[in-house]
């Protein structure tokens, strides 16, 4: 029966942790954001995913950046190369992809800006392609590979992101 209250307990503490917002679980292990040597030559400005490190890099010139943890795409789903930002928006409405919607055909064609959108508060779009870098209203799917190829971070990392980025930032996605 003591098992059975401890078990109970705790879950309560977490219903109660997860109502209030504080992280439980994976994003646990997401280090807070930080400047770190790198030891890249990487200008000033440019945004660099390492998805096998699940971070991202907010370059700061002369080998120091600003180091965020992320989600990444799956391993069906990430896509390596150069791009660039080109777009910025605040509270973004989402509309699934046609082959997201293809692989799953109860996704809703379309979500307007709130808590259950999946871009979360910001989004950095990129290039010409539908990925983009954006908040989450999945905060626990950080640090692993589990989206479409989008590249999600906390809100409030997003939003410092958002705020540091220009448009036509370059974007370097590596493994």
């Amino acid at each position: 029966m003591r098992g059975f209250a401890i078990r109970t307990l705790s879950i309560f503490i977490i219903g109660l942790a997860v109502t209030a917002g504080l992280a439980i679980g994976p994003t646990d292990v997401a280090a807070a954001r930080e400047i770190v040597e790198t030891g890249d030559d990487y200008g000033y400005g440019t945004i660099v995913i390492k998805t096998s490190e699940k971070r991202l890099y907010y370059s700061l010139g002369d080998g120091k950046a600003i180091r965020y943890s992320v989600a990444v795409g799956s391993p069906r789903n990430q896509w390596f190369g150069s791009t660039w930002v080109s777009e910025k928006k605040e509270h973004p409405g989402w509309t699934p992809t046609p082959s997201m919607r293809s692989r799953n055909p109860r996704l809703p064609k379309y979500v307007a800006p709130g808590p259950n959108n999946p871009l979360g508060v910001r989004a950095l779009y990129l290039g010409w392609t539908a990925y983009r870098i954006h908040g989450t209203n999945a905060p626990g799917s950080i640090g692993q590979a589990v989206s479409n190829g989008c590249i999600r971070m906390l809100n409030e990392d997003v939003v410092d992101l958002f705020e540091r980025v220009h448009i036509g930032a370059p974007v370097m996605v590596l493994r």
